[in-house]
């Protein structure tokens, strides 16, 4: 971790210190006032945005695990949501399990159904591996499709919602508190996670098997726990957006929204904790803006083509992405590790 001038390490605690200066705990200790505070001062509708912001957060710090870390690329992610979306919802709904027994089961699976599709990563790697994930992107689809007396002709459309300790959780405001934990939960992990052995073999690996090989690491027991731990984030968020939405259907996991999570972490910042959290937010916000905006551009004016409004945000998007690539590969991390360094060396900053 970088530091500010005059702060050093003197112990080992220290250097692995997550927040190291009075500062760090001060700017923690407003952020997590101003989240716990949201529902306060946030109305319904942007609570919900916020909502979807972090399961969204839950299902691409996964990905980020398995591709930004390990180095292996999937493109199937939005499947592995799906299987935890309805895993949840049937033993919820149908078997009369209890919410977080159905949340942790949720994750289970789809980290296991990843491990058998994460198998030929031992075989292959880079675009190879990526058709691969595609694979079990339509795959998954295709089952949850036909498989109709589980999954429903249409989906499950009457999925209940969360519950603990007997208490639904039907507001947006009361899901809030539910996510924002979890949530915070992930990234704490995914954080200590990629400072364990475990997390230092992922990096070896992503940047050179070969190497890291030689060195002993088990190629195919670490790249199956990477995509058993990413798969297993993305049920968990599957299941969360089933209990909030309270209906599932297919078209909720498409393929388009498992290109949209790579360009996520591309965005905010690949192998870092909060990349995820700055792509996502960035990503969110984007689509909001866009959201707003084309009603108003159809009125101004009424000539546009039919549905090219409709078509501004992966516009938008595929724009955004191209502009990252070749302006800053490395992310809004990046971006923002730069802003950190620039202030600690501003004259007056001490």
């Amino acid at each position: 971790m970088s530091l500010p001038t005059g702060i050093r390490n003197y112990t080992y605690a220290e250097d692995m210190a997550i927040l190291r200066t009075r500062t760090h705990w001060v700017l923690l200790g407003v952020f997590l006032l101003l989240l716990f505070t949201a529902p306060l001062y946030l109305n319904d509708h942007w609570l919900g945005i916020v909502n979807r912001i972090g399961i969204t957060i839950i299902a691409v710090t996964g990905l980020n695990i398995l591709t930004g870390y390990c180095g292996q690329l999937s493109i199937g992610h939005a499947g592995f949501m799906a299987v935890g979306a309805y895993t949840s919802a049937v033993l919820t709904d149908r078997l009369g399990l209890p919410f977080l027994a159905s949340l942790i089961f949720a994750g289970l699976s789809a980290g296991l159904i990843g491990m058998v599709f994460g198998m030929p990563s031992l075989r292959v790697k880079g675009f190879y591996l990526a058709i691969t994930t595609i694979a079990a992107q339509f795959i998954i689809i295709w089952i949850i499709e036909h498989w109709t007396e589980v999954t429903g002709p249409n989906g499950i459309m009457d999925v209940s919602p969360a519950s603990i300790g007997g208490i639904a959780l039907k507001t947006p405001a009361s899901e809030f508190y539910l996510i924002l934990a979890i949530t915070i939960l992930t990234v704490y992990g995914a954080k200590n996670l990629a400072r364990t052995k475990v997390g230092r073999a992922f990096v070896a690996i992503r940047d050179n098997d070969l190497a890291a090989e030689v060195m002993g690491i088990n190629l195919f027991r670490y790249k199956l726990t990477a995509f058993f731990i990413g798969c297993f984030l993305a049920g968990l968020a599957g299941s969360l957006m089933a209990h909030t939405s309270r209906s599932i259907s297919p078209d909720y996991f498409q393929f388009k929204d498992s290109i949209l999570y790579v360009g996520m972490i591309i965005i905010g910042g690949l192998g870092t904790t909060t990349g995820p959290i700055l792509g996502v937010v960035f990503i969110r916000l984007i689509d909001e803006f866009v959201t707003q905006l084309s009603p108003t551009l159809q009125t101004a004016f009424p000539n546009l083509l039919p549905g090219f409004t409709s078509g501004i945000a992966p516009m938008i998007f595929g724009l955004v992405i191209i502009l990252f690539l070749i302006f800053e590969p490395r992310g809004l991390e990046h971006r923002w590790q730069l802003f950190k360094a620039a202030y600690r060396n501003w004259p007056f900053s001490y």
